[in-house]
């Protein structure tokens, strides 16, 4: 993690060929409920990195409004199809819903065992149909998405993602050792998301601590984005109320350091073990 002396980068850019972005990125979930002013205010504020959640909601219809500035925006979605002929179908509507000719990055969604990744990579299968994609330039980069990190790192190591989209947060720190080495090793960009641990690291926890002080969603953020191997954290709030506080992080933008960088892995330390099951 950052030291008191270190810097926290502000931007990354994840490749060559895509805009440099803020590190700290929005995403939105089926359950959330930003509208597509909300999404625009954070494209303002700097926020580039948009996570899509691939049905229709505010950022759809955000993407379609940005016209010429379309390009100063990576977008990225879930990719869910298991099959070539599926996955064609899903990248088409997926253009049609957005009103754009590209996905920036496309990322296999939630991919949890290694069965299931050897059937991806069967030819004519779902990873060979997505390069096809990026070749002809209607994908820009293809990544994976997974919460289990020694499948990830072997992928990476073996250079068969572009990307990595990894849980990472204070109460999920397996990704420090088992994944940022490789993936920094191989120059893989590492996105980081779950970095609230879904809401239980800023609830008000009984930990028998009367000292401690619940971390905000910023201060969680800050905790992920303080690993200079995160290239990006994915913020999804729920409403623009809670977009506001995150945005706080914009205007005080330091890692975490001393006792509160310890504190906040003593707070995640204890929301692992007694917030409920979350492997």
């Amino acid at each position: 993690m950052s030291s008191g002396s270190v810097v926290m980068k502000t931007h990354r850019r994840l490749f060559p060929n895509l805009p440099e972005v803020r590190r700290l990125g929005l995403a939105t979930r089926g359950n959330t409920h930003l509208p597509a002013e909300a999404i625009l205010h954070a494209y303002e504020r700097g926020i580039r990195y948009w996570n899509w959640c691939g049905y229709e909601d505010g950022m759809s219809r955000a993407v379609g409004e940005l016209g010429t500035d379309r390009g100063k925006v990576i977008l990225a979605t879930q990719i869910q199809s298991s099959g070539r002929d599926s996955l064609l179908r899903e990248v088409e509507s997926f253009l049609e819903l957005l009103k754009t000719d590209r996905i920036d990055i496309a990322t296999i969604y939630y991919l949890e065992t290694r069965e299931e990744w050897t059937r991806l990579r069967e030819p004519g299968g779902v990873l060979e149909t997505l390069y096809e994609l990026e070749a002809e330039g209607t994908i820009g980069k293809v990544g994976i998405t997974s919460h289990q990190r020694r499948l990830a790192a072997e992928i990476a190591e073996r250079g068969e993602t572009d990307l990595l989209m990894i849980r990472y947060n204070a109460a999920h720190c397996g990704a420090e050792t088992e994944v940022f080495p490789i993936a920094s090793e191989n120059q893989i960009p590492v996105v980081a998301y779950t970095c609230l641990r879904w809401g239980a690291l800023i609830e008000s926890q009984d930990s028998g601590n009367s000292d401690h002080r619940v971390p905000t969603a910023a201060e969680c953020y800050r905790f992920v984005l303080s690993n200079p191997a995160v290239s990006v954290a994915l913020m999804a709030p729920n409403n623009r109320q809670e977009l506001e506080e995150n945005l706080t992080l914009l205007d005080d933008w330091r890692p975490l350091t001393g006792e509160r960088l310890q504190a906040m892995r003593e707070w995640g330390d204890w929301v692992h073990d007694h917030a409920g099951s979350f492997p």
